[in-house]
């Protein structure tokens, strides 16, 4: 399935997004966008693919979901340094491909260093953190302690084993519902993950980290669609 509902007004998607009723509202986190420039400089090449394959799959959200609000929850650029020309380029490109569609509320995250200064004649304002349907939506590097709390920044990803050896990695969002915490996977396509483990000095997420996150809800992002894969104590009895 594309979509599932995993509270009253919010589903979880296999586009990456979380999806909130009123609105409707489009959730996503961590584009991380001029991730190949800044690897150039450290001396990595790559095809320059990660701002082509954001707009195209953001042009499939507006055309699916058709948001009147969408919130980028952090990390929208990649560097924490000041954004050079074509870093500049590329985040306007994409914030005025959406401000074009809905509302754009975007989020600072700790990547975000010097945002304001190059969305400020979009007419966009980075915001600390923005509340939808009573959820504090921040993203997540540091934690409000309001709750219910959705959040990026974790990048969360659990490794499936195979059935004749090896494993496959799965971006996942995170549902730790006695406590009020939901994460969302990266959206950039080139974001590494962050093999959750029942090892809270391998969290990253202040919230999650002080959440039961071992009995949370994952749900796995495929191209098959959304994937329930149980909790993380319980996924050692998955195979592929």
């Amino acid at each position: 399935m594309r979509s599932l509902e995993i509270l009253p007004g919010v589903r979880v998607t296999s586009d990456r997004c979380l999806v909130l009723e009123e609105g409707p509202t489009v959730v996503l986190g961590d584009l991380h966008l001029g991730y190949e420039r800044a690897l150039e400089n450290e001396g990595v090449y790559l095809p320059r693919i990660n701002t082509d394959s954001i707009r195209d799959a953001l042009n499939d959200l507006l055309c699916r979901y058709e948001p009147s609000r969408i919130v980028l929850l952090g990390d929208i650029k990649h560097d924490f340094r000041r954004s050079g020309r074509e870093e500049r380029e590329e985040i306007r490109r994409i914030l005025s491909l959406l401000s074009e569609a809905a509302e754009v509320v975007p989020v600072k995250g700790n990547h975000d260093n010097y945002l304001q200064n190059v969305i400020s004649d979009l007419g966009l304002l980075a915001a600390d953190y923005v509340d939808v349907m009573g959820f504090r939506l921040e993203h997540g590097h540091v934690d409000s302690g309001v709750r219910p709390v959705i959040i990026g920044h974790e990048h969360p990803s659990v490794r499936i084993p195979g059935s004749v050896g090896g494993s496959l990695k799965v971006h996942c969002f995170v549902h730790a519902k006695a406590d009020g915490v939901i994460v969302l996977p990266p959206f950039s396509p080139f974001a590494s993950g962050n093999d959750l483990v029942l090892d809270e000095k391998c969290v990253m997420a202040p919230a999650l980290r002080s959440s039961d996150f071992a009995n949370a809800d994952l749900y796995g992002v495929t191209d098959m669609g959304v994937m329930r894969l149980g909790t993380l104590g319980s996924l050692s009895g998955i195979s592929l």
